[in-house]
């Protein structure tokens, strides 16, 4: 084994390459005093956006107030300064990590106010966490921005339900056929191809035949809603990414005529938003982010709803934080589904995965044959069709 001493070290190791130090240098930010690197141009830029959010609040203790000496750091009060750097971070990063420094920005430099200006806004890359934060300041909101602020909001929903809509209604709507599946099919309603699998076993070789000794078919058409889906929706302000997919989700499930959709948000009261499903805009500007929380209050509503137990599909999506009465809302879910319906608690609806939610209560609820757990929404149409059909729910593995 080579060995080497301080006075040979240089020589040993190879030399970093200039790209290799360029990036150390844009890591490091400030000065980077040992990369002798210096910036300029594109690069130069790139560096002054980053240290505009990242630096800039560290260390000059507010956003705006550079010190001399030091590199300029810090977003600023002025509206066409912020412009300016989110029109920077477009054009030097990817749409992903846009949306991350927006974010980062809101959170730690407190640019709230950048959403209170409509040219702002404008310049602003939607996501669903500008969504909820727009939700959230909509009372704040100057009457020149309210309409942004939905055009805003109307783009995150129109991407959504681009990406979502068509998967769900396959997948639902495939879940429905099957469930409407009958053993005594008349002859011009079976399935020839289930029929053939589910007799496979009664292959005759010497005939090279199969006998149906059980016919699978579908049900008639009918005309009657076949289920009844509730969306009981927590509309606290850690719940906005699960309130805004959970608004798409009910206006494609309330496009279906097949199903009878219902949804209703909650805090420490309960609103039936049912009538404004057809459009999921309305749907999010009527919530309330914020507030306390009252499951059981919120439940009960729901139950006083269910006509039909056994065909009732009720999802709750909240993080479990109950600040009303935690045996009765437990009552209340062993109730439901002791009457045959199929209840599902989601602790999340993102793609963020499970927030911090009550474990306490997950468990009460897993206990009960509810198990909670946190849903993406590429998942949730598979959640759905499984409850449709009443097969066992595929819980993730993070589920409770």
């Amino acid at each position: 084994m080579a060995v080497t001493t301080p006075g040979t070290a240089s020589a040993a190791l190879p030399a970093p390459s200039d790209e290799r130090l360029r990036r150390w240098r844009l890591v490091l930010g400030g000065e980077a005093d040992g990369t002798g690197r210096t910036l300029s141009g594109r690069d130069a830029a790139m560096d002054g956006a980053l240290a505009a959010l990242y630096r800039g609040a560290a260390e000059d203790g507010r956003a705006g107030q550079p010190r001399s000496g030091r590199r300029s750091a810090g977003l600023g009060g002025s509206a066409p300064q912020v412009a300016r750097w989110l029109g920077d971070i477009r054009e030097y990063f990817p749409a992903t990590v846009v949306q991350l420094m927006q974010q980062d920005a809101i959170t730690r430099l407190g640019l709230e106010q950048l959403l209170l200006e409509p040219e702002m806004l404008e310049a602003v890359e939607p996501d669903v966490h500008l969504v909820g934060t727009l939700l959230s300041l909509k009372h704040a909101l100057p009457e020149t921005t309210r309409e942004t602020a939905r055009a805003v909001v109307g783009r995150v929903v129109a991407d959504l339900e681009r990406r979502l809509a068509d998967r769900t209604r396959a997948t639902l709507g495939g879940a429905l056929d099957r469930s409407a599946r009958v053993n005594r099919p008349r002859h011009r309603d079976i399935d020839w191809d289930r029929t053939i699998r589910a007799n496979l076993k009664n292959y005759l070789p010497e005939h090279g035949t199969v006998v149906p000794e059980r016919l699978v078919g579908y049900a008639r058409a009918q005309r009657a809603v076949k289920k009844d889906v509730i969306l009981c929706i927590d509309q606290s302000g850690s719940m906005a990414p699960s309130v805004v997919h959970s608004a798409v989700f009910g206006a494609v499930l309330a496009s279906m005529k097949s199903l009878d959709t219902r949804l209703v948000v909650f805090d420490t009261s309960v609103v039936d938003l049912t009538e404004q499903l057809t459009d999921p805009v309305d749907v999010l500007f009527a919530t309330q982010l914020g507030g306390g929380t009252d499951i059981n209050r919120a439940l009960a509503y729901c139950q006083s709803r269910i006509t039909r137990p056994a065909e009732t599909i009720v999802v709750l999506i909240s993080d479990l934080y109950e600040g009303g009465i935690r045996d009765e809302m437990l009552k209340r879910v062993a109730a439901m589904k002791a009457a045959g319906v199929q209840f599902i608690a989601l602790l999340a609806l993102s793609d963020e995965g499970a927030p911090a939610y009550d474990h306490a209560h997950a468990a009460a609820l897993a206990a009960l044959g509810a198990p909670a757990f946190a849903c993406t929404p590429d998942v949730f149409p598979e959640i759905m069709a499984a409850a449709i059909e009443k097969r066992p729910i595929p819980v993730p593995e993070q589920g409770v």
